[in-house]
């Protein structure tokens, strides 16, 4: 019987898991895309207004407390020009990952340069980078660290066949404490021997 029991109770939590799972994907690309509309409107009305600045932060600040009233605090002032960077960011909705949640595009939204933003977007992807992760690779520049690496140099493989631990792990030395590790020239030929 208990095996029966343990079975089903496998089977039924296997349900909900699954369940819960596609009720968060499907949440969450309803909250990027409404708030990449919300973004797009906010940025529209902005274009129709004569002085931008001014009457952008009006507007914002007049439509958040409205919201807020009606909505609660979600759409408060900085979430509302969050929104707007959002789509000033990613003006072609179809590129954006849903895969990645609000908080993900939020980090990136803020930096200028598109190339840094698509970069961090696709690692996150690929690694599955929670926000700390995110947050913690973009303060280490990993951008930045990836783009000098590409710019520098390759090692040549004879550099690399050089390095004593590449021949241990190939198995053509045995482990012999590293004073004793010397890579011996036959000298008929010239050649070295391994």
């Amino acid at each position: 019987m208990e095996i029966s029991e343990d079975s089903l109770f496998q089977s039924v939590k296997e349900i909900i898991r699954q369940s819960r799972e596609k009720v968060f994907r499907i949440a969450n690309s309803t909250l990027l895309l409404t708030y990449w509309q919300i973004g797009k409107l906010i940025v529209e009305d902005e274009q129709q207004g004569k002085e931008r600045a001014e009457y952008g932060k009006y507007t914002l600040k007049n439509l958040s407390q409205k919201l807020t009233l009606e909505f609660g605090k979600g759409f408060d002032y900085t979430n509302l020009s969050n929104m707007r960077k959002f789509y000033i960011a990613f003006p072609i909705v179809d590129t954006l990952s849903l895969q990645l949640s609000w908080s993900h595009y939020q980090l990136v939204s803020s930096l200028d340069d598109k190339n840094k933003r698509q970069y961090y977007l696709n690692e996150a992807v690929q690694n599955n980078w929670n926000v700390r992760d995110l947050k913690r690779q973009m303060n280490s520049l990993a951008y930045e660290r990836v783009l000098k690496h590409k710019e520098s140099s390759p090692e040549s493989i004879h550099s690399v066949l050089k390095d004593p631990y590449i021949f241990e792990f190939l198995g053509l030395i045995s482990a012999v404490p590293p004073q004793r590790r010397r890579i011996k020239t036959n000298h008929r030929s010239g050649q070295n021997s391994f």
